[in-house]
This record gives structure tokens, sequence and C-alpha cells, in this order.
């Protein structure tokens, strides 16, 4: 997962044990608690019990902390800043007095701005200062929802039931990746995720601080400020540092996005720059743009085997078929890149769990303590190395699966393609860089190690005695000279 690094566990460890020393009149403890002044009976015609706002709307209403606007809610509206400060002084008050209105109701003035009373209120008891004047009358932001809410009761009410989770969840860079140290009001943001006032927008907890709350989204924030029993009890999955579990197979190919949309079949680096393109796009056609009369038989021949030859580099990706229907009277051809060891309908599932193979390996290397952060890229490969001739015995059969490292991982049987493309993506889930050199009908990795490359042969390196390390961290001559052994015994 790509994010930037950011000092979150000191940031929360702040945010943890910060008292807000707010000068309320009661404690929680002395407190009875919210009690309803009136019951919805459908109020808002916008409002539906489907709606996932249907229960903190409801709560709102019944605490007489809003009347909605017009003959509804207006769930999808914006709050100004002014609004979102009456809320928030509404439920401080409703807290305080047990009526909404008797605190800011000190505070007002005839002829005044009807929102003056309630942040005259709030600033009276230091929840608010000057941060927001001149905006009061423009759409509030969720960040800013946040942090006039978030001072609006005690920190005593709360129960920090999402803590231990959000900290390792927000420090390791997984969740609230849209949340960092220069984001306005941090610290009272990440607080609504602690008392589990919210859990974000998305699978990561996206908060999205800048953009405007809604008035269903400032109900639900105020609503489960006040009932314990509507706050939300998180269940993210935070990964180990180590784990690499939703990363793809697109993500293992870097492009800068070049594309030439018509290479001749010697250009090796616009081809290679094409397949990285369509590969890191996660998609598996490219199409090719010629001048009339230059599709023939002998051109698209040497086209499409450049373009299978430069995909055998990616071997982990799968396919080692290309199709490319044409007319000579055209200009422009398709190439479709497949897999000659699965149906045309597999190709996607098989891609995907070999993937989920090569992770959970991955993930368990590093478990077990067998990679570790202070090892080198040569002193991974290695290790990798063991791992494959240690997991895999060589299929004399040459069965077609075996050309797969899906076999390799699934059971352990494999030939040289499948030893290598199974190789391949362990390293470069440690992001080291590799490829294939081929010669003959035999195949191998190449890889770049500390800076220094070598020549890696995972199916040479599988003998019955045992691990074979004279295959590893090869010079090309050596590779080349060896590859002319026997199959593995």
């Amino acid at each position: 997962m790509k994010s930037t690094r950011r000092a979150g566990t000191l940031a929360l460890a702040v945010i943890l044990t910060l008292h807000l020393l707010s000068g309320f009149a009661r404690t929680a403890e002395e407190s009875s608690g919210f009690t309803p002044i009136r019951t919805y009976t459908g109020q808002f015609a916008d409002v539906s019990a489907g709606d996932w706002y249907y229960d903190t709307v409801t709560a709102l209403y019944e605490l007489g902390l809003t009347e909605g606007k017009g003959s509804g809610f207006d769930p999808d509206g914006e709050l100004t800043v002014a609004e979102a400060v009456t809320m928030a002084a509404r439920l401080r008050s409703l807290y305080e007095t047990g009526d909404s209105e008797a605190g800011p109701a000190s505070y007002a003035s005839e002829g005044g701005i009807w929102y003056l009373p309630y942040i005259s209120y709030l600033q009276s008891a230091l929840v608010l200062g000057q941060e927001l004047e001149g905006a009061y009358d423009r759409p509030a932001t969720r960040a800013e929802m946040a942090h006039v809410l978030a001072l609006a009761l005690p920190e005593s009410w709360f129960d920090p039931v999402n803590q231990e989770l959000v900290t390792d969840a927000y420090a390791s860079g997984q969740f609230i990746q849209d949340v960092t140290d220069t984001t306005p009001y941090q610290e009272d943001i990440l607080r609504f995720y602690i008392w589990g006032i919210t859990e974000g927008v998305d699978e990561t907890g996206a908060f999205l601080p800048d953009e405007h709350v809604s008035r269903c989204q400032a109900a639900a924030m105020a609503s489960r400020l006040a009932y314990s029993e509507l706050r939300l009890t998180l269940d993210w999955e935070v990964l180990p540092s180590y784990s690499r579990r939703g990363i793809t197979l697109a993500d293992l190919v870097e492009s800068d996005g070049s594309f030439y949309p018509s290479p001749m079949p010697d250009e090796a680096e616009k081809i290679d720059a094409d397949v990285r393109y369509m590969l890191s796009r996660g998609e598996r056609r490219i199409t090719l743009e010629y001048p009339a009369g230059t599709l023939s038989s002998k051109f698209m021949n040497a086209l499409v085997d450049a373009f299978l030859s430069t995909a055998r580099n990616y071997v982990e990706q799968t396919y080692n078929n290309v199709s490319a229907p044409y007319s000579t009277r055209g200009t422009s051809v398709t190439l479709t890149f497949s897999s000659s060891l699965y149906a045309e309908s597999l190709v996607g599932q098989y891609r995907e769990e070999t993937m989920d193979y090569a992770l959970a390996v991955h993930d368990q290397m590093w478990e077990t303590g067998r990679i570790t952060a202070d090892m080198t890229d040569y002193e991974k490969a290695r290790v990798y190395f063991a791992w494959i001739c240690e997991n895999c015995r060589y299929d004399h059969a040459q069965q077609l699966m075996s050309h797969s490292g899906y076999r390799l991982f699934h059971e352990g049987i494999a030939v040289c393609d499948g030893y290598t493309a199974a190789y391949n993506l362990l390293l470069k889930l440690e992001d080291i860089p590799c490829g294939t050199y081929s010669k003959g009908d035999h195949i191998w990795t190449t890889a770049v190690l500390d800076g220094k490359p070598y020549h890696i042969d995972t199916t040479w390196g599988d003998q019955s005695y045992g691990v074979e390390y004279r295959f590893f961290a090869m010079t090309e001559l050596d590779a080349v000279s060896r590859s002319a052994l026997s199959v593995p015994s």
C-alpha cells in the first residue's frame, strides 16, 4: 500500500493523553445522559427506514437538536459553519442543562446575528476560539465539523473503544491516509475514530477532511456523540508492516506511462515500454496503428514474436500466448495476451490465485523470521531460492500446468517456466528487479541484487540431494554453460 510516512504514533500518543479541561457544570458520572424530548414518527419525508443515517437523524430529532429543513431533513444538503457551531452548542447545552437552548440563550441580544449566541456560548467555555472567524456563512468542511463537535462534550463521556486499533492502523499508514500532520484539526478527526463517531467513507477509512459535510453526515456525528449505542466498533484488519497483501500483479510492473502506438518488431525498448504500460494497468490488450500497407504476414509474425518474447520477460504475469487478427488492407491491430495453460475464461482467476499463494509465502517467510528487514537483497533472494528448491519437484512428465507458477505454489510441481515464474514473483514482492533469460527450451531468472546483476536457475538448483547453491547468483557465462546440464534428478 503506498502512503507517505507520518509521525502517526506520536500524534496519537499526544491525543490519547490530552486531558480536555472544558469546565463543564457536571461530570459524565453525575449526568443521567441525553433524554429524548419527543418521538420521531416520520416527520421527514426524505428520510426512510432503509437509509444508513435513519437512526442517527431520528436520534437527533428526538433530542430536539434539529427541526429539519422545510418539509424534510434535506440529508444531502450542506451545513454552513454557523450551523455546525450551532449544532455543537445545542449539544453541549443539552448535556449541561437538559435544554438545548438554555446555554446559548444567556448570550442572546436583540438585533444580533442569529448564530452569535451559539458562538459566544462555546467561546465562553473555551470550546471554540477565533479560528473560524469570517467563515461562518460558507459551507463547513468535514474537518471543521469534527473540530466544532469534538470538544462539545467532556472526554470522560467517551469510551475510546477503537484506541489501539486506530493507533496501529493510522501509524502504519494503512488507514485514514488522507489525514496527515498538515490536515486542519487532525487531532479532532482522529478522536472521532477512536471514540467510534466515524469509520470513514471507504475501506481504508478515508475521512475526506476537505469535503463539505452533508446534513446526514453531521447528524450521524452528533447523534453518536450523544448515544454510546450508536457508536461504531471498527473491525479493520491491520496487516503487519512486512505484509504485501492487497498488492496486485499490475502493481509489480513499473511504467512511466510511455506508450508507442506503432513500434517496429526490432524496436525492443518501445515494445518493452508498451508491454509494461499494458501490464501496469492490469490489462492484456494492446492496440497499435500502422501506415497502410504495413500489416503483411511477415511483418505480423515478426511483431507477434517480438511482443511474445518481451512478455516472457515478465513470466510471473502468466501470459505466454498472443493473438493478433489483422487485415493486410487495414492499419490497426489489437494484440491480446493470454495463456495456453488455462481456458480464456480462467486466466484472471489463475492469476489472482497465483498471487494469493505468493503473498502467503512472502508473509510466512517474514513471520517466521527467514526474511528480516536487515537482510540484503542477495540474502533475501538466496532464502527464496532455497524455498523454491525445498518445496518443488521437477515434473519429468512435462504436464501442461507444470509450466505455471500456480502449480508450483499449489502442488509443488513444475518445469523451468513454473520455477522461474514463481521465483520471480517472490522476488518482485521484495521489490527486487528481475527478469528472465532463455536459451533453447530452458528459462531462468536474471536479477539485480544490491546493484549487481546475477543469473539464478531455481530449476537446476532443485536436486534430489538438496539445494544446489552453485546455480544461485551466477554470471551469465556460468548460467549459459550450465544450462546444458540434464534435468534435475
